[in-house]
This record gives structure tokens, C-alpha cells and sequence, in this order.
């Protein structure tokens, strides 16, 4: 919500010799009800005017109404004209004007008018967030911005949120994210509150991104948090939420009677549930307090926010707890400005899972589990089977197991601002941020590893301390002569990341009192030489250069060129430790032309073009040079001495990947701003592919190098579309439109000196009954995200698979040799394009939000099915009920058939949800203090169309394996929220 306080002096009154009439009324915004001081009330026509107070009222005195009309204006909304009819006290309702052409737009270093922007730049107001309760900053424009995709794959309150912008543009680079920024520091979606956020702005495209160099290749996203306002009125809001969630969709396994009459032999006689057995009706809440006030020359904002988070399985707890507080201070005659800012966060989450293989996957057993079995013996003892490999019971899991990870972070920046003249700002911004995570884990004797492994008890313990600096130093200058407006930025970067850790893994404990990760020490496995530690350190250096130019001619013709120069310590040692990224754009706003002064159709349309070059880093350090590493024991001169052996080959030609990007663009507004929208067709080329090649040993040290050679192209296009459908005095609707399309392909994968034996690699991992196979391929002339493996179209009269081979001739199941050459291209797990629909009705005090999104084109690995709808291996496990079901509407599979990774499990992933409905009421001021308060429910998650038979097609896009429905992840929740948001 914008807060401008435009306080003017009173204009003298004119008096007039008719009989005197006083106006009373208030002015609030349309949105949230709340009162606007400061906004300016003239009587159109004549020189009477004034201001409202505080509370957003005002009173007006003027010769009799008739035909008397009231002009009511204020920084950032739409102008109002209301005819008097009667002496009544009226409430005048305010809509921002967010697109307003003057709306300032945070761009790299600095901001923009949003009528002067000639990039591929989205920018989301405060307002115009996703209502309702959010897990991370990332949620709050899900679905608003074309192009960049946010998924949540897991109902894991400590899960993380899934982002890609404009597809995939490496296969070996160092990230795959866009870079965040908050109030220019870098960050991530859980830095920051949701509540404590002012609005978010989204670099897409390379002219817009080049000005950071590597850390923008994938674009950048810019978080700006609420700041402190000149205002004497201290300011307090508060904002809070209670919620409770449940399970939205579970996999359908068999119950215990018809797991008896599948599988009589393994008939316990008992019927469990575990599902239920490990999950609960969870209860979250989230609390927000902000203070703000200070003076016209000095200012202050502070926020805190906790949050305490269940997870729908036992166990599954997070607690949150961040603080931040600004101030700000202006000295000599406004020529300086201070600002220091502090920001704490420690948050701490339960955990009952380790880094070793099958331990604490309670989830994963639960599904699996016999339900026929019972949770506990007669004596009280878990019921476990210590003979079968990978079958646990889940419940003794939660039990036996306890472990946590705290995460503390403190943060703190200060800057200064100097204008020595007119038009030229000087800047100097340091920021300081130390993250430490802290984590252990323990398993009791009782655990089923002490009693089937021999572990007699199992404990880790880890710590990692991350510490990175940054100091950025610009200077800039802006000029306007006639109808000429430039400005003029240059800059240095300084970014230094340190980090360090060390982890312990011991076992062998006496008993459950004295030992576990809080002692961990004590376990003979240490004593005896057995234990697992380590430890490691790495330090990294970024450094830029930067400037930009921007020029406007009579606010019709605008350019924009940057340029940066950037070296990394990761090509240390390479001839190419240091690049150069330009990039430019143009703008022609049309509708500036005298041509298009007699149209009606268009308030504002604007042509955009640009290009720019931004790079991407290797995914390591040191990799131009050669590396050594501890090899295995040698034996000489009567003892064994551990050997030296290469660990890479020097490269000093690798390079960053280079990412070369044009964009044209298109943005309109018509019908008084009630219609706006942007729309943009992109290409993007990455050369020099950073690649692991395989090369000859001898003459090589080693069998690996890392270098440069292949390409990949994304193109697509990205539609946003604005309109405010009806705007009445009592109803309102406003609505938001987006789409993308993504079309990804790797061009090549070799270079001019390294080349690859094949054109293509398999990656990936699909697990069956035991096994696992390579699920991915990755190949020349073909999109990332490809699924590869055997095709069946059909099956016989007897339930067995018939096949396509590579000639696409039919083979039957007994005759098919299951050769790799036989494998196909069986889907792609990245969607095509993606949409987003966004309402929001305003009736009176009244408000109802729903938001929606969808992803399209795109298939998934049904993880569940290829599990358990095979009744050939793991008797002991459960199956899904479908294992009864006909084979493409034939007879059920054969009951030889062995389990694999084929073409059948793979299903249409499209989908459609309805994220959030939030309905909310705002009452006005209450009394004295309370100058408004909204109270509103929400349901999240409430409905996915798809018909994708698994729990919920949202699944990982990440990487090259995107689309992997892993059989057990952690199921998706549905919430129900009760909030409130007060302001006093």
C-alpha cells in the first residue's frame, strides 16, 4: 500500500457574499479502507481548497452546492471528481493508480520511471500480492509475473520454493536461480518477512540483467522492503494468522482386507493405517509487528515477525523467528544521507531424517508398509522384520529418532547518500551478513540400525559458518536540457564470500542417557578409529566495474546502454578470469507521435527492444588449474603411506558461459489505464557450455577436464495483461492475465577443442522395487527434460508388455532383449508454457481475492505406480490399488512381469489450480486508536484440475531431471486461514 504523504498549505479561501456551507467527509483507500492524510480537496473552479488531517479527514466551507463539484487528487492514485448533492458527510475512495507512467520502477542499482523503462522489467506492488497466508516471500507473486515459474513440490513447511525465469540455460554452470536482492543486498526468499515486503521487481531479459554481470544470468529479482517514512505519527500495524491443514490427496493403497486377499501369506491379521499413524491436523501461526515514525530529517521502521509452523507429519515442526530495523537520518541542508540497518533471523526446524541412506523416511515406509502388520509386539517392542533390506516401521522411526537444524543469520548494512551538487548523488553502501547452521541427529539403541545394522546407536553432528561482504560505490549524474533528460551511473563492486564447515559421524554409545549428538564423543567408533569427520573451507572474490547511460528525447525516443566488467575467483588461474557484459535497449513510445494524437484506442504504447550479454560461473573453484587429492595406501620401505594422486586437469582456456539475449517488446495501456498489459518475444544463446569431458590418460593427469564447448537456445513468449473490468463506487473488479511459452534445445555439445564421444548423456534417477535406472537423457537437437526408456504400447492377452523396439517394429515381452539401443524419447517433465489468473472483487468493505495458475505441455514420472502397481517382487510391501486395474483397458499385468522404468507410468502432468481464495472484510476507524482493521479467511490449495492420477503433478522442475514424481515425497497440504490485519 502506498503511503505518500503530499502535506500542502491551505490555499486562501475565498469568501463569497452568498450563505455559507460546510462539507465534511474522509478519504480512505478503495483497497484496505484505510485513511489517507495529506490528500489534496479543491473546489473545482475556484481557489477554495484544503488538505486532509491525519485520519484522512477533511472540512470544507463554500457558497451554496449547487452545481459545485470537488477535485480530489493524491500522489499515486486516480484522480476524483464528485459532484455535491447535499451537505452529507462523505467518504471518498481513492484507487491507486498503479499504472501510472510515473510509478517509479527499482531497476539495477537505482530506479527508473516506469515510462522510461526500455527492458523486459515486472514490477508488483504491495498491493497486488497474493492475500492470504504465505510460506516465503516467493509465494506472494506466484503466478503474477509471465515467464517466471515459482513451484512448491512438497507440503514441507521447511521446504523450499521452486523458481526458473525463461527455462533452463545451463547443464554444468554454477546456478540455475535467479539472483535476489533485498534493498540490494543478497538474499533469499526467507531473508525477509512476506509482511515487511513493499514490492517486487523482476529483471528478465539480458539488457536488463547485464549491469550485474555472472550473479544476473538468470535474472534478477529485487525485493524492496517497507522503509521508513517522515512522519511525527508513530505507526503501528500488526498482522497475525491462524491455520490448520490436512492431507489434500493420498495415494489409494490397498486396506488390510484387500491386502489379505492379494497376499494371504503375509496376513498379520491386524489393520493399520500408517498413513494416519504418522500424520496429523497440524495447527500453524504466524505473528507481524511493525513500528514506524520519526521526524522530517530523521526516521525509523522496525518489524518483527515469528512464525511456528507444523507439518502434517508428526515431528515436522519449524519455528521462525526475523527482525529488522532501519533508520535513516538527514544532515546538512538534505546533502547527506545516512541509513544503517540491522536484520536478525533464527529459525529451527525438527528433524527426524540424517544424510545416511534409508534412515528416518518415515513417509516413504508408511506407504509402503504391510497393513496387516501391527505398530507394536504383545510386549510393547516395535514390530520390525531385521530381515528385509529397506523396510522399517515408520512409527518407531519418529520414535527413536530426534535431531534438529538451527539456523541463525545476522545481518547489518550502512550507507551514505551525498549530492555535493545539484543533479549529481554519490553513494557508498556496505553490508555485512554471517549465516551459521548448527545440526545434529541421533538414532537410540532401539532404533532399527542399532538392532539390524550393529550401529548401537547413531549420531552426527555438523556446523557451517558462511560470512559474505559487499561494497558497492556509485556515483551518479542526471541532466535535463530542453527536451533532452540523461543520466549517468558508474560504479564498483566488491563481493567476498567465506565459508566453512565440519561434521562428525560416530556410533558404538552405552546407552541412550548419556550418548547422542549432544555427547557425540563418546561413541566408540571414534575411539576405534571408524568415525567419519570432516571438515572444509573456501573463500571467493567478485569484482565489477559498472556503468549505464540512459537518455530520453521529448519523452518519446529512450535508450539505455550498460556495461560490466567482472572477474571471479573461480577462473583463477585461467587466461579468462575476467569478462566484459554490455548490453542496450530502446524505447519508442508511439503514442507520443503526432500521428497517433487523433486515436482513441491506446492512452500509452510503447516499443521496446533490447540485447544484452551476461555470463555464468563455474560450478567450482580452481578447476584452470591442477589439483591433487588423498589417494589410497601404497606400502614402501616397511609402512603404509597414503599416496597423492590428481584430482583435475589444468584448463587455463575455461571461461564463463555466455549468455547472449534479444528481447522485443510491446507495452499498452488503454481505456483510462483500466487496461494495461505488456507483451514479449525473447532469444536466448548460451555459449560455452561449461562440460565434464572425458580425455585420454596418458598424456592427461587425469581422466576429466572441465572446459567450454557446447550451446543452447531458449526462445519463447511472455503475455501480461491488466484490466479492471467494472469500477463502480460500491464494487470494483480487477483482474490480471499471464502467459508463457518456453521452447528449450541444446544445439551442440562439443566444442572446437573438447568433444564429446556421443551426442548425449543420460542423468537422473528412476527407482523400482530395489533398482534404479537413468530416467533423463540429455541430447543434441533435443529439449532438456526428456524422459528415456523402454516404450509399450500394448499388452497381451496374458498381461504381458509388447514393445516398440528402435526400427518401431512390435516385439512381444518374452522375445524383447531390453538392449539400451531400444530406449526412446518417452516424455519431457518441463511444461511448455504456463498461465496465471488473478481476481480480486471489491464490494464496499468487502473483498474477495482468487488466484490461479496453471503449467501445460509437460509430462510425469508417476513414481507411486512404477512401485506399486507391480505385484511381481516385495510381497511384503503394500500396493496401490490400481494394481487390479486393466492394462490399457485390457486384462490386469501379468504377474511375471518384472518391474521396470517403461512408457506406462509416464502421464500427462497438465494442470489448473486454484491456489488461493481469500475473502476479507475492513472496518474503519474504530475508536480513537484503530484506524482500520481487516479480518479475512483463506483457503489455500483448494482445487487442481488435472488428470494426472498421482497425488499432485506440481513437482521439481529443477535441473536436468525435471517431472520425477518420487514415490514417496512429502505429501501436499490443503489450509485453512483465519487473519488479521490492524493498524493503529
Amino acid at each position: 500500500m502506498k503511503k505518500l504523504f503530499q502535506l500542502l498549505l491551505l490555499l486562501s479561501l475565498t469568501l463569497s457574499s452568498y450563505a455559507q456551507q460546510s462539507i465534511h467527509g474522509n478519504v480512505v483507500d478503495s483497497q484496505s479502507g484505510e485513511p489517507l492524510p495529506g490528500v489534496t480537496v479543491m473546489v473545482k473552479g475556484m481557489s477554495i481548497g484544503t488538505s486532509t488531517d491525519i485520519d484522512g479527514r477533511f472540512s470544507i466551507t463554500l457558497p451554496p452546492l449547487e452545481g459545485k463539484q470537488l477535485q480530489v487528487s493524491y500522489i499515486g492514485y486516480i484522480p476524483q471528481t464528485v459532484t455535491l448533492k447535499s451537505t452529507e458527510e462523505l467518504t471518498i475512495k481513492m484507487i491507486e493508480d498503479s499504472q501510472n507512467l510515473d510509478e517509479v520502477v527499482v531497476i539495477g542499482y537505482g530506479t527508473q520511471r516506469k515510462g522510461d523503462v526500455t527492458s523486459s522489467v515486472a514490477s508488483v506492488k504491495s498491493e497486488n500480492f497474493v492475500k492470504g497466508a504465505v510460506k516465503d516471500v516467493g509465494q506472494l507473486i506466484q503466478g503474477k509475473v509471465a515467464g517466471l515459474a515459482i513451484t512448491n513440490p512438497s507440503g514441507d513447511p521447511t521446504g523450499n520454493t521452486q523458481i526458473r525465469l525463461r527455462g533452463t540455460s545451463t547443464i554444468g554452470g554454477a546456478n540455475t536461480a535467479p539472483l535476489i536482492l533485498i534493498d540490494g543486498i543478497p538474499g533469499d526468499f526467507n531473508t525477509v518477512a512476506p509482511e515487511d515486503v513493499e514490492s517486487i521487481d523482476v529483471l528478465k531479459d539480458g539488457s536488463a540483467a547485464a549491469i550485474y554481470g555472472t550473479r544476473g544470468t538468470n535474472g534478477v529479482i529485487l525485493i524492496t522492503t517497507k522503509q521508513a517514512r517522515g512522519s511525527e505519527i508513530l505507526r503501528v500495524d500488526y498482522s497475525g494468522y491462524i491455520s490448520t491443514s490436512h492431507i489434500s490427496k493420498k495415494h489409494d493403497m490397498l486396506n488390510a482386507s484387500e491386502f489379505a486377499q492379494l497376499y494371504p501369506d503375509y496376513d498379520q491379521g491386524y489393520d493399520t493405517d500408517w498413513v494416519d499413524e504418522i500424520t496429523r491436523t497440524p495447527v500453524s501461526h504466524v505473528h507481524n509487528l511493525s513500528l514506524s515514525g520519526g521526524t522530517s530529517r530523521a526516521n525509523y521502521i522496525a518489524n518483527v515477525n515469528y512464525a511456528s509452523r507444523q507439518g502434517i507429519m508428526k515431528r515436522s515442526n519449524f519455528e521462525n523467528f526475523r527482525a529488522r530495523i532501519e533508520v535513516t537520518q538527514r544532515l546538512f541542508d538534505d546533502k547527506v544521507r545516512l541509513r544503517f540497518g540491522l536484520l536478525g533471523r533464527s529459525d529451527w526446524r525438527e528433524s527426524t531424517v540424517s544424510g545416511g541412506s534409508f534412515r528416518g523416511v518415515a513417509y516413504s515406509q508408511a506407504t509402503r508398509r504391510n497393513p496387516t502388520e501391527p505398530v507394536r509386539n504383545e510386549d510393547g517392542s516395535w514390530y520390525e522384520n531385521l530381515s528385509k533390506f529397506e523396510y522399517e516401521n515408520p512409527v518407531a522411526l519418529l520414535t527413536e529418532a530426534d535431531g534438529d537444524v538451527k539456523n541463525t543469520q545476522l545481518r547489518y548494512n550502512a550507507g551514505i547518500t551525498y549530492n555535493p551538487i545539484r543533479d549529481l548523488t554519490l553513494q557508498a553502501n556496505y553490508s555485512y551478513n554471517r549465516f551459521v547452521m548448527n545440526r545434529g541427529y541421533s538414532e537410540t539403541l532401539n532404533h532399527i540400525s542399532a538392532r539390524r545394522d550393529g550401529y548401537k546407536g547413531w549420531s552426527s553432528v555438523g556446523s557451517s559458518i558462511s560470512v559474505e561482504k559487499l561494497l558497492e560505490l556509485t556515483a551518479q549524474y542526471d541532466a535535463s536540457i530542453g527536451r533532452n533528460k540523461f543520466t549517468i551511473l558508474g560504479g564498483y563492486s566488491y563481493n567476498e564470500n567465506n565459508y566453512e564447515n565440519i561434521w562428525v559421524d560416530n556410533w558404538g554409545f552405552q546407552d541412550d542417557y548419556f550418548g547422542g549428538w549432544h555427547n557425540i564423543g563418546i561413541g566408540s567408533a571414534l575411539k576405534d578409529g571408524k568415525a567419519n569427520v570432516g571438515s572444509s573451507k573456501s573463500l571467493t572474490n567478485l569484482i565489477g566495474f559498472f556503468g549505464r547511460a540512459t537518455y530520453s528525447y521529448d519523452n518519446k525516443y529512450l535508450l539505455m546502454a550498460a556495461l560490466r566488467y567482472e572477474g571471479a575467483s573461480q577462473l583463477w588461474g585461467t587466461d579468462n578470469a575476467w569478462g566484459l557484459f554490455p548490453s542496450v535497449s530502446l524505447g519508442w513510445r508511439i503514442t507520443q507521435e503526432k500521428f497517433m494524437q487523433d486515436q482513441n484506442i491506446f492512452d500509452d504504447l510503447k516499443l521496446r527492444v533490447g540485447y544484452g550479454v551476461t555470463g555464468s560461473q563455474p560450478r567450482a573453484s580452481f578447476l584452470g588449474v591442477a589439483m591433487l587429492r588423498y589417494g589410497s595406501y601404497a606400502y614402501l620401505d616397511g609402512q603404509w603411506i597414503q599416496t597423492i594422486v590428481p584430482a583435475s586437469n589444468p584448463n587455463p582456456d575455461l571461461k564463463w558461459e555466455e549468455k547472449k539475449e534479444f528481447n522485443v517488446g510491446i507495452d499498452f495501456m488503454s481505456w483510462n489505464s483500466r487496461i494495461n498489459g505488456s507483451i514479449d518475444f525473447y532469444n536466448r544463446r548460451i555459449d560455452g557450455l561449461i562440460y565434464d569431458y572425458s580425455v585420454p590418460t596418458p598424456p592427461n593427469l587425469y581422466n576429466v577436464t572441465t572446459a567450454n564447448g557446447g550451446t543452447m537456445e531458449n526462445r519463447g513468449v511472455e503475455v501480461l495483461v491488466n484490466v479492471v473490468p467494472v469500477q463502480m463506487r460500491d464494487f470494483e473488479w480487477t483482474t490480471s492475465a499471464s502467459f508463457s511459452i518456453n521452447s528449450n534445445k541444446l544445439k551442440s555439445l562439443s566444442g572446437s577443442v573438447f568433444k564429446t564421444e556421443y551426442d548425449f548423456f543420460d542423468t537422473g534417477t528412476a527407482e523400482y522395487s530395489g533398482q534404479v535406472t537413468s530416467s533423463h537423457r540429455v541430447q543434441v537437437g533435443e529439449s532438456i527434460g526428456n524422459f528415456y526408456g523402454f516404450k509399450v504400447v500394448d499388452v497381451d492377452d496374458e498381461g504381458r508388455w509388447i514393445y516398440e523396439d528402435r526400427n518401431g517394429e512390435l516385439v512381444n515381452y518374452k522375445d524383447f532383449t531390453h538392449a539400451p539401443e531400444d530406449k526412446h524419447v518417452i516424455g519431457n517433465g518441463l511444461p511448455k508454457w504456463y498461465a496465471g489468473w488473478n481476481n480480486t472483487l471489491r464490494y464496499r468493505r468487502w473483498d474477495l481475492n482468487v488466484t490461479m495458475r496453471g503449467a501445460f505441455g509437460f509430462q510425469v514420472i508417476n513414481g507411486a505406480r512404477l512401485n506399486y502397481e507391480n505385484t511381481k517382487n516385495s510381497r511384503f510391501e503394500n500396493r496401490l490399488k490400481t494394481v487390479f486395474d486393466p492394462v490399457f483397458g485390457k486384462v490386469p499385468l501379468s504377474k511375471e512381469v518384472e518391474p521396470e522404468f517403461n512408457s506406462y507410468y509416464i502421464e500427462d502432468g497438465d494442470y489448473w489450480k486454484i491456489d488461493n481464495i481469500t475473502l476479507g472484510y475492513t472496518f474503519g476507524k474504530i475508536g480513537k486508536y484503530i484506524q482500520s482493521l481487516r479480518l479475512y479467511g483463506s483457503v489455500l490449495n483448494a482445487f487442481t484440475f488435472t488428470h494426472y492420477k498421482g497425488i499432485d503433478p506440481e513437482v521439481s522442475t529443477d535441473g536436468l531431471t525435471p517431472g520425477y514424481d518420487t514415490r514417496d515425497r512429502y505429501p501436499q497440504v490443503r489450509s485453512f486461514t483465519f487473519g488479521v490485519n490492524v493498524s493503529f
